[in-house]
């Protein structure tokens, strides 16, 4: 007879209650850890269904903000993190949609996930170094990039020592963690145009001091590919404006950016010459990098003169010809 009767299902509450519990259990207590294991990756699975909907039917949007609320109201957040590593890929995998679900979770006009980490902004310390532990760090990575939606996390982590960590990250042997950091980095420093124009204006020095020497410059290619494609996103966006007439204003600068141009990889070539035409086209240029320019007009003359990309693209050659344009008729700056 008791196999005929389902058990009733849990409210919304009760769920992220009985989540919760499991949490603590597993994160505190050695007796039955892997039996609550595989109960609090089956909660997770019921959190999911509640958040995206089950067998073809829409989420409900009641259901929705009372988990959100629930989930928010203490720490279950901040357990759940702390039990990802004991986790297998399965459960970490749906604790990772369960996070990103919640994070865009608007209840009674209010961004419940944004609230919370504000008071609780700590977590960050916990995901971000966990790029350190390549069992983890894709799955805190994800996670990561989901908190920094939000301004008052991303203002957080930039105005703290992680972002620091992050042009070591990038570099990591492990192909798949690094190109996770340099994700998570991009979206650190593209999302809240404000609050990054801020932070590069008043971190200028160090951080393209390091953004050259570690990233532009390494030995790694595909480190140097990402690196000059990320760059040119950030000097080509308008709220970082002062920053790029900053940046092309340097000999320094336009020096790395000539040997790249010169780097066996098309594609680093192509982001490159992206970036160079910025400090051909600066029509305050210091005297400094008139006469680098006019010293090999010749050789820069024929180098864009042979350089072409395998596809047709009527941008490219527009840019192109201005740029030997603009070459042709510099004129070196009076002693």
């Amino acid at each position: 007879m008791k196999g005929l009767f389902k058990p009733k299902p849990r409210t919304p509450v009760e769920l992220v209650s009985h989540t919760r519990q499991l949490l603590i259990d597993i994160n505190t207590r050695e007796h039955k850890r892997e039996e609550k294991k595989l109960e609090l990756g089956n909660a997770i699975l019921e959190i999911r269904a509640v958040l995206y909907g089950n067998g073809g039917s829409e989420p409900n949007p009641d259901a929705c903000a009372q988990l959100t609320q629930e989930f928010f109201r203490e720490d279950t957040f901040r357990l759940i993190i702390m039990c990802l590593p004991k986790l297998d890929s399965g459960a970490r995998q749906d604790t990772t949609h369960v996070i990103a679900n919640l994070q865009r979770q608007w209840v009674n006009s209010r961004l419940i996930a944004s609230e919370f980490l504000e008071k609780n902004i700590d977590v960050m310390d916990i995901l971000i170094p966990g790029y350190e532990d390549s069992d983890i760090a894709i799955t805190y990575g994800s996670i990561a990039r989901e908190c920094i939606r939000h301004q008052c996390v991303a203002r957080y982590v930039l105005e703290s020592e992680h972002v620091k960590k992050f042009f070591d990250y990038i570099r990591i042997p492990n192909f798949d963690i690094a190109s996770d950091a340099a994700s998570t980095f991009k979206e650190l420093l593209t999302r809240h145009k404000s609050t990054v124009a801020e932070f590069l204006s008043r971190n200028y020095d160090w951080f393209f001091q390091e953004y050259n020497s570690k990233l532009l410059e390494s030995p790694s290619y595909i480190t140097r590919r990402h690196a000059i494609k990320f760059l040119g996103a950030v000097l080509f966006d308008r709220s970082n404006s002062a920053v790029m007439i900053r940046y092309v204003s340097s000999l320094d600068n336009m020096r790395i950016l000539m040997n790249l141009l010169r780097d066996s990889n098309k594609q680093i070539k192509l982001e490159t010459f992206h970036v160079f035409k910025l400090f051909v086209a600066n029509q305050n240029k210091p005297p400094e990098i008139v006469s680098i320019l006019v010293g090999n007009r010749e050789k820069l003359l024929r180098f864009f003169g042979d350089f072409n990309i395998d596809k047709e693209d009527e941008q490219f050659e527009a840019d192109k010809a201005q740029v030997i344009k603009e070459i042709s008729i510099l004129e070196p700056e009076d002693p």
